[in-house]
């Protein structure tokens, strides 16, 4: 499932001859001229017969060039191919490496005649590498070319490239970047790539041994180009998401926070899944690779304990409710539930006299119906006694039913806590994240993108202003910043209903605020009187309306951006009610 799987078909059992590879390269050359023998004492050792059949001019048996940075499984490919009569030739740790397993290397300097120079910078940027690379055996002036300059050709190019990303990860300063920025690696890769029809590449570790049993298995001639296309792409898109995080750093030395001109994401198949929102919607999960990302946190990179496969909807109320959890205070613990991507209740340790367990209980009591099959995410450790809670706590509907879950995310778990949720139900999804680091967001349009900063306003970024007559408490000021808080997460028009630590109830995805309004109201009940409502946009209208309505049920403080022409009617109508109103400065439209 995974763009870094091994290519290829299976390993065969029986076939293990040496000139298997010497015949699959012979099947990709189709030379028609048998090349002059060379002289000389060097020479004079080879195997004549390897020789003759390798049809490389110069007469050398065929080359496998690996110059890696990750030397992951690097030794098994040389010793593989040296078993397969390639004359393996490589570079600087390498070659030593290789050499240290009992595998005959060939450096480089011995084949350009020219030693490695520049701090290693030049080293196999040379004519009688990217000759040997690019030169293709089915054209009579492409062969004598090579044999006018006694070129060997290359069959095999192994290479990965310096460390960029992990050096810009670690903190390494500009010069140190810069010098992690590989040239010749990728004019290797890219060579061989273009020539595939005769040369096989490889990016990664994972492909070593599909290699040596592809050779083994004398592959036909379809299936041989086939597999060697594949390898082709996985190079070039290799160098693609390696240039594009070279970029990408660069823009962010120069580019003073604006968009940059040209933008490239490079991302790399997470999993394949079942389907998309419906079913008739194929649908996968990538992992962003971008050094935006690369602290490796977020939904995306969770790690799933237990249950059934992720799909593509549960991919993005996991995203939701972990995001809406993740902006509340760890000092805080908090449970945030939510149904298609809306927080439906939401309630901290704060409100319910310190105890994480409460709050749960008090998330779920928000809205039971709407929790049943939801996600639920915590932003403390999930023990034993909280798991216990998930498993065995009843609907408030009818304190039977034990509540059903999706999913359960948190950031981390107590071994036991583990254990016990794992024993709720064989599907419930278990999964473990990290909060994610706001950086900014990519959304699609048709022909195009959108991009734009996360919105990471907390209350505690903001200037609550008072702007009626009457102030609000210091209780009802914490559960305005509370409502504020969720609000953010709740579809536009959003309105929450909330009392200190607790949500109440929501309005969310409505065409107009007033039916928002409404229906959080509803959800309130009889806990609206006393409580305090946050909405995410500013009032159009207040007399008979959002505001006068929220008055009546006996909300005693609103907060709400302000801006509007009609901000006096919204005063005007809190002040009659003897209601608190504040405003904020800031929207938080989710769309």
């Amino acid at each position: 499932k995974r763009l870094a799987a091994p290519l290829g078909p299976k390993p065969s059992p029986t076939v293990t001859m040496a000139t298997s590879a010497v015949r699959a390269t012979i099947a990709m050359s189709r030379v028609s001229v048998r090349p002059a023998p060379r002289t000389g004492k060097k020479h004079v050792a080879r195997d004549v017969r390897q020789r003759a059949q390798s049809e490389s001019p110069n007469g050398a048996k065929p080359r496998a060039l690996i110059s890696v940075s990750d030397k992951t499984g690097m030794t098994d490919l040389a010793e593989g191919l040296a078993a397969l009569g390639y004359e393996v030739v490589s570079t600087g740790g390498s070659a030593k490496a290789i050499s240290d397993v009992g595998v005959e290397v060939t450096t480089v300097d011995q084949i350009t005649s020219f030693p490695e120079m520049l701090d290693g910078r030049v080293k196999t940027l040379h004519p009688a590498v990217h000759g040997g690379i690019l030169a293709r055996r089915d054209l009579e002036t492409h062969v004598e070319a090579v044999k006018k300059h006694d070129i060997g050709y290359i069959d095999v190019v192994a290479v990965n490239l310096y460390p960029f990303r992990e050096t810009v990860a670690a903190g390494g300063d500009f010069a140190k970047c810069v010098e992690n920025i590989d040239i010749g690696g990728p004019a290797m890769i890219r060579a061989a790539a273009k020539n595939h029809p005769f040369v096989y590449v490889l990016v990664d570790s994972a492909d070593y041994k599909p290699l040596i049993d592809h050779i083994k298995s004398e592959p036909s001639p379809e299936d041989d180009l086939k597999f060697r296309k594949r390898l082709a792409w996985k190079a070039y898109q290799h160098c693609a998401s390696y240039d594009s995080v070279v970029s990408e750093y660069l823009w962010s030395e120069i580019g003073e926070g604006k968009p940059a001109p040209e933008l490239c994401v490079p991302m790399s198949l997470h999993e394949t899944l079942r389907y998309g929102e419906n079913p008739h919607q194929p649908a996968a999960v990538y992992i962003d690779n971008s050094l935006a990302e690369a602290a490796g946190m977020g939904v995306g990179r969770a790690k799933q304990h237990h249950g059934k496969e992720m799909s593509y909807n549960n991919y993005l109320d996991a995203e939701a409710a972990f995001s809406c959890v993740s902006d509340f205070p760890t000092s805080d613990p908090t449970c945030v539930i939510v149904k298609h991507t809306n927080p439906c209740g939401v309630a901290s340790a704060s409100g319910s006299d310190g105890d994480i367990l409460e709050a749960y209980r008090q998330a779920v009591r928000a809205d039971p119906i709407s929790a049943f099959g939801g996600i639920v995410a915590f932003n403390c450790e999930l023990t034993e006694e909280m798991a216990k809670e998930l498993r065995e706590f009843r609907s408030p509907t009818d304190d039977e039913t034990r509540m059903f879950y999706e999913i359960v995310i948190a950031p981390s778990y107590t071994e036991k806590g583990l254990e016990v949720l794992k024993g709720k139900s064989k599907n419930l999804r278990i999964l473990e994240a990290k909060p994610r680091t706001p950086s900014s967001t990519l959304r699609q349009v048709g022909g195009g993108w959108l991009q734009q900063s996360s919105d990471s306003l907390v209350p505690e970024d903001i200037h609550f202003e008072v702007v009626s007559d009457t102030h609000p408490t210091h209780e009802q000021y914490e559960a305005l910043k509370f409502a504020w808080r969720v609000v953010k997460h709740v579809k536009s028009n959003a309105i929450t209903v909330a009392t200190h630590g607790r949500l109440l109830g929501m309005g969310s995805g409505q065409p107009n605020r007033v039916n928002s309004v409404r229906i959080a109201l509803e959800k309130a009940g009889d806990e609206a009187e006393g409580s305090v409502l946050a909405s995410d946009a500013f009032f159009p209208f207040a007399w008979g309306d959002s505001v006068e309505k929220a008055c009546q049920a006996g909300v005693k403080a609103i907060a709400h951006p302000g801006g509007s022409m009609r901000d006096q009617d919204a005063i005007d109508c809190c002040n009659k009610y003897g209601v608190a109103l504040l405003t904020t400065g800031h929207r938080h439209f989710r769309h």
